[in-house]
């Protein structure tokens, strides 16, 4: 064995000792990471610290307690059990603050049908505030148990922020076992299928599944210093056995083929690694490139899934190009063991026989290379053209997981019609000079300013300072140290005033309310030059989601768009071949796009992904998730094709020859890894996690018109009209630093 042989096998061992050290901190990532959406630097997130700082409020987190089957709390009887139920939740550690209707006579706490509802301020040293919430869970369970012999019909259930974001977290949990249950085993058989033969089949699969574990491990460290998001195990997961699969199913065909050609094991794998290699280089550059465009969104979410498609990319070409060919080198022409009975006797010649009859199809289209856009443009543009119509609000409808406590408590509130306790506007008042408690300038101001707002039509209540000592300030000092210290800052000079939106309300107009406060100002509201206004709170914080969001979706399309066409001119050094692969991407997304209008935002057939109407429009981390992701992988199958006929024009034949011959060496493989792609991400379509399904069917359609219409059609006959401008000003040149070059198969 050579040196170049023993350099690639040192290679492949310090990789392999990389990966098994990490393999085991990938079963526990999932506990650090979060589903709190946070949006750094957002007035919603200024909001949230100045109440843990400047207020020091011990409601900063909190869970909503709701409680049903007891005696009005309104009741002498009713008060009892709510003393029971307040003190044990008193006595647990974490718990920061509880106010219920013993401490507050507010009619807010006396819900339609008699249920009522506790407050729980949360606090932990360790961890996300989401760690507690098991813990409230056993002790609303014991609480409940003690009631019962006395109330039988008593119900205590959790619900709020942190409650529904950690059912999120489970349910996502959930879908990723789903998904990896049900993409398995067909993506096995479609492996199986492509080559064959169970050893080669199986070697794709486990660098998918090393990819997912590796990423995930590296994110749970990452997770213990930066915030991170539960939809990293999402994607890691969806794009690890996408990417993963794909990049080992060109090695391991180059290396097939040249098994067949007669060479031997170690032979066979430097030539598949040479030849393959630079291609998954590119491939995973312009992948990374969408990724790591992301991070420039100051948003947790979107930055996880920016650092999840980065590592998951970054594991899957490594392990590829390093762990792969080694043992492809070692198995040798035992790849072929394992062949499949109804297989064996078709494997000699089904290779040729797809060959020709794809570079019969490439013929037909350099024949006609204008009929063949006409025909698949059209119906390409027309879909593309309703992403125009493409709405970023929130979604109407129920889109949380229906089986949580949560949301069963949830809809318990909106029965009582005290939903909007979950769902308050956090606003704070902060008044230039006047000291809200201590002068009656400031006081009268706040209790103005309460007023008005409770007057706003969209208002059910207005929770404040003033509204619980009924608007007398001599009678401020009769609330209890917890109740000023949520609604009055430690300087006097800022107040908190709980606006509790009207269940009829939707989210959207809680978004628009909060955008119209904003706009209108402090000083317009309470008359005084100086005075601020800051809103916090869900409806707050999704309105500096969809701002920042689309603020920041034309920048991240330019740095993909740049970066991705600066790393084809490098691959290619082509003018043409580069501008026309990011043309044909564009048009895949925007298709994409349309396709998603069509069935989410319209319905037209959602049910079938059990969603059972029309949600209106789509989640704001979609598109631009959406549109990072499908560039980088759209890109994928015309790094494949136009490689290969490439090295078809550098051998000596003409365009009218190379593009039919580039068909014939790698439609075959576009079509099978887009087949295992499309599974992949079909399969997380039919998850509970609405996001996820939006995400999963994007990618899932882009890639169906991406590897059928757009490259092996529209793609082959734009090479042909272009002829040799295609390989402007450098691409033809003989590389003789490389003497196998760069290509797909």
């Amino acid at each position: 064995m050579n040196l170049v042989h023993w350099r690639h096998f040192w290679l492949a061992g310090i990789v392999l000792a990389a990966v098994l050290t990490l393999l085991p901190f990938s079963f526990h990532a999932e506990r650090h990471l979060e589903t709190a959406t946070r949006v750094e630097g957002s007035e919603a997130h200024i909001v949230t610290e100045e109440l843990a700082t400047r207020f020091r409020s011990p409601f900063v987190d909190r869970v909503v307690l709701v409680i049903q089957g007891l005696p009005p709390a309104d009741s002498q009887e009713g008060e009892q059990a709510l003393a029971t139920i307040v003190e044990g939740l008193r006595a647990e550690p974490g718990v920061s603050g509880v106010v219920s209707r013993l401490d507050l006579r507010d009619p807010v706490f006396l819900g339609k049908g008699g249920g009522t509802f506790v407050l729980v301020g949360l606090a932990s040293t360790e961890g996300p505030v989401e760690s507690l919430v098991p813990m409230l869970h056993a002790r609303a369970n014991a609480l409940q148990n003690q009631l019962r012999g006395r109330y039988p019909a008593v119900k205590i259930e959790l619900t709020g922020e942190t409650p529904l974001n950690f059912d999120i977290r489970k349910a996502s949990a959930a879908d990723v076992r789903h998904g990896e249950s049900l993409v398995i085993p067909a993506t096995l058989a479609l492996l199986l299928l492509a080559f064959g033969s169970v050893v080669a089949a199986l070697i794709p699969l486990a660098v998918g599944q090393l990819a997912i574990a590796t990423t995930l491990a590296i994110a749970g460290f990452l997770a213990l210093r930066w915030h991170l998001s539960i939809l990293v195990q999402n994607l890691a997961t969806m794009l690890g056995l996408g990417l993963g699969i794909d990049y080992a199913l060109l090695m391991v065909s180059r290396f097939r083929e040249a098994i067949s050609a007669g060479h031997n094991g170690p032979k066979a794998s430097v030539m598949a690694a040479r030849q393959a290699g630079p291609t998954l280089l590119i491939s995973a550059s312009t992948v990374g490139i969408g990724f790591l465009a992301l991070l420039t969104v100051p948003i947790s979410e979107v930055r996880s899934i920016g650092v999840a498609g980065f590592l998951v990319a970054g594991m899957s070409v490594l392990l590829t190009n390093t762990l792969v060919p080694a043992v492809l080198a070692v198995l040798g022409p035992r790849i072929n063991a394992g062949r499949l009975p109804f297989t064996a006797k078709l494997d000699a010649d089904r290779a040729a026989r797809t060959g020709n009859r794809w570079r019969q199809w490439g013929k037909v289209i350099v024949a006609h290379p204008w009929l063949a856009i006409i025909l698949a443009g059209t119906p390409l543009l027309l879909l593309a053209s309703q992403a125009a119509r493409l709405n970023t609000n929130v979604p109407r409808g129920d889109w949380l997981p229906p089986a949580a406590e949560s949301v069963h408590a949830l809809h318990t509130l909106e029965k009582m019609d005290r939903a909007g306790i979950v769902q308050s506007l956090r606003v704070i008042l902060e008044l230039p000079t006047d000291s809200i408690a201590e002068t009656d300038s400031g006081w009268n101001t706040l209790d103005r300013l309460s007023k008005r707002l409770a007057g706003d039509p969209r208002s059910d209540r207005v929770i404040s300072i003033t509204t619980l000592a009924e608007s007398n300030r001599s009678s401020l000092g009769n609330l209890s140290r917890e109740t000023r210290r949520t609604f009055l800052s430690r300087d006097g000079r800022a107040a908190l005033l709980e606006v509790l939106p009207k269940a009829s309300v939707s989210l959207n107009g809680q978004v628009n309310w909060v955008r119209e406060l904003r706009k209108t100002g402090a000083p317009a509201l309470t008359g005084i030059p100086g005075a601020t206004l800051r809103i916090g709170g869900i409806p707050a914080l999704n309105a500096d989601y969809q701002t920042i969001v689309l603020d920041r979706f034309a920048s991240v399309m330019a740095l993909v768009v740049v970066g991705t066409l600066v790393a084809l001119l490098a691959g290619f050094r082509s003018l043409f071949a580069a501008v026309k692969a990011i043309a044909l991407n564009l048009l895949s997304v925007a298709a994409s796009f349309g396709a998603l209008v069509l069935v989410f935002q319209d319905g037209y057939g959602s049910s079938l992904l059990g969603v059972r109407a029309a949600t209106g429009s789509v989640f704001p981390l979609v598109p631009i998730v959406a549109f990072a992701i499908v560039f980088g992988l759209s890109m994928d199958y015309e790094v494949f094709l136009v490689a290969r006929v490439l090295e078809a024009r550098r051998s000596g034949l003409s365009e009218m020859d190379a593009i039919p011959e580039g068909l014939a060496r790698t439609a075959g493989l576009i079509t099978s890894a887009a087949a295992i792609m499309i599974v992949v991400f079909a399969a997380f379509t039919f998850g509970t996690f609405l996001v996820v399904k939006m995400i999963g069917f994007t990618l899932a359609v882009a890639v169906f018109i991406d590897a059928t219409l757009v490259r092996i059609v529209i793609g082959p006959a734009l090479l042909r009209i272009a002829g040799d401008w295609n390989w402007w000003p450098g691409g033809l040149a003989t590389v003789r630093s490389s003497p196998t070059p760069a290509s797909g198969e």
